[in-house]
């Protein structure tokens, strides 16, 4: 389906702290950087071969057991929902990395057998020493006051169906091909997401196959390909895109590994969002249409509209968890909450 779709903008800068994050994340405008990580050990390790790649990984090996997806071939690679939607079509299991990648080297040559996939793997808990020799060496003034999560992810041709994520991304390709099939926020209810539970990942998914889209079924599909944008990346490029994108991945070689960095501008006292989201679907989605417009309302003005707004005219001492968010006032939020939750 990457015929023909718009592809994501691509420029240079000169190093990674010369990435315009402002345009990517403030703009919504995800941006390829390509070879900016090229001179990383892991990358020009993976462009000497795939053998290369394993055998440099395994000299990081911590020693602990990885969290491993395996699929039977029917399922070409696509970590999915089963027919009734109700489970997975594919098991997990923990295994070392050296018995990871002897399974994975021993498919090399074989496109049509099991599927394994590592997915967002601890960088530093995993593979300590990794971070060292391959990093964009970004900090505070990219991430803010939280660092940074950094994760591995590595497989073999594998895909990861349409999904967001709730952070901003910075998607490095270092082993192998992929390609990102990136979809903004406001497409959501045209790529028809499944269940909340289970998910493959952690996130909903599209249910629309993207090599045989149903349109019938899925009508709205074509109106997500309109605003489809496609990331083709090699060895040593870097994708960066905004939170809340929906983004399918596809690894597309024999052996593939990604490194990403996920970050927010929120401080770390902060909620997730998806709680919230969670407690709607309990006290707000099944009331009246003429209630829920009048929520709606409430929630522009408390939520969605500026920070400020709802505490500008009481005076300072008045304002509670109107005024600027801090972590007391979030901790006194978050207990009373629970109490409420509780009664």
């Amino acid at each position: 389906m990457s015929d023909g779709a718009r592809k994501v903008l691509e420029t240079s800068v000169a190093s990674p702290r010369d990435i315009p994050f402002g345009a990517v994340i403030e703009g919504q405008t995800p941006m390829i950087f390509r070879g900016l990580a090229r001179d990383w050990p892991l990358i020009r390790a993976g462009l000497e071969s795939p053998q290369a790649a394993m055998a440099y990984l395994s000299a990081q090996d911590h020693g602990g057991r990885l969290l491993v997806y395996v699929g039977d071939p029917a399922i070409k690679g696509r970590f999915f929902h089963d027919e009734s939607r109700t489970g997975l079509n594919f098991r997990t299991e923990r295994a070392g990395l050296g018995d990871v990648l002897a399974r994975i080297t021993a498919g090399l040559d074989d496109a049509e057998g099991p599927s394994l996939y590592v997915g967002s793997t601890d960088l530093d808990s995993y593979f300590p020493g990794l971070r060292a020799e391959n990093d964009l060496g970004l900090g505070p003034e990219t991430f803010g006051s939280e660092p940074a999560m950094a994760s591995l992810w590595m497989g073999n041709r594998t895909v990861a169906a349409a999904h967001y994520d709730m952070s901003n991304n910075i998607a490095v390709c270092a082993v192998g091909r992929r390609r990102f099939t990136l979809f903004p926020p406001d497409q959501v209810a045209n790529l028809y997401p499944g269940p909340l539970e289970p998910t493959p990942g952690g996130q909903a998914v599209s249910l629309v196959d993207f090599d045989a889209p149903d349109f019938e079924r899925h009508p709205g599909f074509r109106q997500a390909l309109a605003a489809a944008q496609v990331a083709e990346l090699e060895p040593g490029d870097v994708l960066v895109y905004p939170a809340l994108w929906w983004h399918q991945v596809e690894a597309l070689d024999p052996f593939n590994v990604l490194i990403n960095y996920w970050w927010n501008a929120a401080p770390g006292f902060m909620d997730t969002p998806m709680n919230t989201l969670r407690h709607g679907l309990l006290s707000l989605r099944d009331r009246p249409e003429h209630e829920k417009q009048g929520w709606k309302a409430l929630f522009d003005y408390y939520l969605f509209g500026p920070a400020e707004r709802a505490g500008e005219h009481l005076p300072e001492p008045a304002r509670g968890v109107l005024g600027p968010m801090d972590a007391m006032k979030a901790r006194r939020l978050r207990a009373d909450l629970l109490d409420r939750l509780n009664r």
